[in-house]
């Protein structure tokens, strides 16, 4: 199987002034082509040629699963995104945050902070545990959650090439600005589909 950059569900400036297009050009344009075209290199005359992502997250190790985590990382990410959308959490997400972490304001304050004390480069999760309830956690690298029998609701990408060039160091205001380019449409429907 060959895996592709998926089609993004916006133009690649729909994201702005919160994720400049420049900074779209460069975070999806390069480095998630370059996961793509790492994986498939990776995998060619390998037991993964014909493999789903998925599986190879979970049965490799090294660089093919750095590129395999950090091409399904990325998807997850640039698909739940959508500057138009102005929603808040709602249904059963709505719901579930309020009995994980009391407000919507509270899970916000939890998840920034997360993604701005990761140490280095990572990724912030909201994620569903084998008990039916939501958590924050912190993956470094590639890391991905589904390693730890977790379900992914959510992501922020908190490696320097997703807002350096709009931000520079300053991982806290790009993280505030990802509060308003969230899908919760998309969010609510990933969760709705696990119940």
């Amino acid at each position: 199987m060959k895996f592709e950059l998926p089609i993004l569900p916006y133009e690649i400036d729909a994201l702005e002034p919160y994720i400049s297009k420049k900074t779209m050009e460069y975070h999806y344009g390069k480095h998630h082509q370059t996961y793509v075209a790492n994986l498939n290199n990776l995998i060619a005359e390998t037991k993964f040629e014909n493999a789903e992502l998925e599986t190879i997250i979970m049965q490799s190790e090294g660089p093919l699963l750095n590129n395999a985590a950090q091409v399904w990382n990325h998807t997850f990410y640039f698909m739940a995104l959508n500057r138009s959308n102005k929603s808040l959490p709602h249904g059963a997400i709505a719901g579930a945050i309020q009995r994980g972490f009391g407000t919507f304001m509270d899970f916000k304050d939890t998840f920034t902070k997360a993604g701005v004390g990761l140490f280095g480069c990572g990724w912030v999760w909201l994620v569903k545990n084998q008990n039916g309830q939501l958590e924050i956690i912190q993956e470094i690298n590639a890391g991905n959650p589904l390693r730890k029998g977790l379900t992914p609701i959510m992501t922020c990408d908190v490696w320097e090439h997703a807002y350096y060039l709009d931000y520079q160091n300053r991982r806290l205001d790009y993280i505030n600005a990802f509060w308003n380019i969230v899908d919760w449409n998309v969010i609510e429907k990933r969760f709705t589909q696990l119940s």
